[in-house]
C-alpha cells in the first residue's frame, strides 16, 4: 500500500484526474502524504474504533467496544482459529502503553490478536501523543505525560485490577503508575523499556546511545525548542531514515510507512525527570521484562543490564525483534503477554 505512492506507473498517474493535474508538485506531495496516512491507518485500524474519549480529557483510546470476534489479515492471524477462550486467566484488561513518538495506533496488532484470544485489550494516547491535541511541547512533568493512564486507573472500579504493558519510555509511565496506583495494577510489563531505579531518569537508561543527558541537551541535532532557540529544549524527534535504523531494522514495510506518517514529537521533560520509587509501593508490584535481541535503540546488553540492576519477577525473550515487536514479531509477543497472565 505504501509503495503505491513510490512506485506509482504513468497510465497510474494520468488516472489521479484533473484536480491533481493542476497541483504544483508541492501540493502534489501534501496530497500524496495524506492519502498515505489514511490509507495506512484504514489499514492499521480497520473494524477498530478511535472515538472512545475519557470523561474530561481529548485522550483516545483502541480498544475492545464490542463482544464480536473478528477475523484477523493473515500476516498475524492465529491461522484462523476459533478464538481461545482463557478462563484460567483471572486478570483479562490489558492497557497498552505506547513509546517515545508513538501512540495507541502502535498496538493495532496486539489488540486484535488479545480481542481474539477472548481479552480485553486497550491501548492509550499518552499527553501529546497520538491523536491527543496536546502540544507535546507543553508537556514538561512525567504526570503530565502519564495522565491518560492515571487517570484510566483512578476511574477503574475499586475491586478491579489491570495488566500493565509499557513499551520502551513508556517504561517510565507504568513505573510510575506503580507507585502511586499499586492497587490497581494486577502485573506491569516491561516491553524492551526503560525499567528505572529509584532516582533515575528514564533518559539515563539511553545513555550508552545517545551519551550523557548533558552533551545530549547542548549538542543533539534532535532537539526541539517549542519556546524559541534562546530557551531550554521541550522536545525531540529523530529524523525518519535515522527512526527507521533505530526502531524498524526488522518491521515489515507497511507497518514502517504507518510509523514515518504518524510519529510525533516526544515531550523532553518526562524523560530528563528523576523518579522516586519507594519499596513498599513500587517494589511490590508484579514486574516482568520482555527483551528484544536485535534491537537497535535499546540494545540487547543495555536491556539484560536493567533486569540485573533491578531484577523482575520474570525475564523472556523474542529472538529476531527489533524495538517494535508489536510490528516485527506480534505473534511471538502475545503468546508472551498471554503467557505472563496465565502466571498465578
Amino acid at each position: 500500500m505504501g509503495n503505491r505512492f513510490t512506485c506509482m506507473t504513468k497510465k497510474e498517474t494520468k488516472d489521479v484526474g484533473s484536480r491533481s493535474k493542476r497541483m504544483g508538485r508541492s501540493q502534489r506531495k501534501l496530497v500524496a502524504e495524506e492519502d498515505l496516512h489514511l490509507q495506512a491507518l484504514s489499514m492499521a485500524l480497520q473494524q477498530h474504533q478511535l472515538s472512545q474519549r475519557f470523561e474530561g480529557s481529548m485522550s483516545r483510546r483502541i480498544g475492545s467496544t464490542s463482544s464480536r470476534r473478528r477475523n484477523l489479515s493473515d500476516s498475524f492471524s492465529v491461522n484462523k482459529q476459533v478464538p481461545e477462550i482463557l478462563e484460567n486467566i483471572k486478570i483479562k484488561k490489558f492497557v497498552l502503553i505506547h513509546g517515545e513518538g508513538f501512540g495507541a495506533w502502535c498496538w493495532y496488532k496486539t489488540v486484535a490478536l488479545l480481542e481474539e484470544s477472548g481479552l480485553l485489550p486497550i491501548a492509550l494516547d499518552l499527553t501529546g501523543s497520538g491523536i491527543d491535541l496536546t502540544d507535546a511541547n507543553s508537556v514538561t512533568t512525567l504526570a503530565e505525560y502519564s495522565k491518560p493512564l492515571t487517570d484510566y486507573l483512578v476511574n477503574l472500579p475499586d475491586d478491579e485490577k489491570v495488566i500493565l504493558i509499557g513499551h520502551s519510555i513508556g517504561g517510565a509511565c507504568i513505573s510510575y503508575a506503580l507507585e502511586h496506583y499499586s492497587e490497581k495494577i494486577s502485573k506491569a510489563i516491561f516491553l524492551c523499556a526503560t525499567m528505572v531505579t529509584d532516582g533515575q531518569r528514564p533518559f539515563d537508561v539511553f545513555a550508552d546511545e545517545l551519551g550523557s543527558a548533558e552533551h545530549f541537551m547542548k549538542e543533539s541535532k534532535f532537539l526541539i525548542h517549542g519556546n524559541g532557540k534562546e530557551k531550554p529544549p521541550t522536545g525531540f524527534m529523530f529524523e525518519k531514515e535515522q527512526m527507521k535504523g533505530l526502531y524498524f531494522n526488522q518491521s515489515p514495510s507497511k507497518d514502517v510507512a504507518l510509523a514515518m506518517v504518524s510519529m510525533r514529537p516526544s515531550p523532553l521533560g518526562p524523560i530528563m525527570e528523576k523518579l522516586s520509587l519507594s519499596p513498599n509501593k513500587y517494589g511490590r508490584g508484579r514486574r516482568f521484562y520482555i527483551q528484544t535481541l536485535d534491537d537497535r535503540a535499546l540494545s540487547p546488553d543495555v536491556q539484560e543490564k536493567l533486569v540485573r540492576e533491578n531484577p523482575p519477577e520474570g525475564v523472556f525473550k523474542i529472538k529476531g525483534s527489533d524495538h517494535c515487536p508489536f510490528f516485527s514479531k506480534p505473534q511471538s509477543l502475545h503468546k508472551i503477554l498471554v503467557e505472563i497472565a496465565q502466571i498465578p
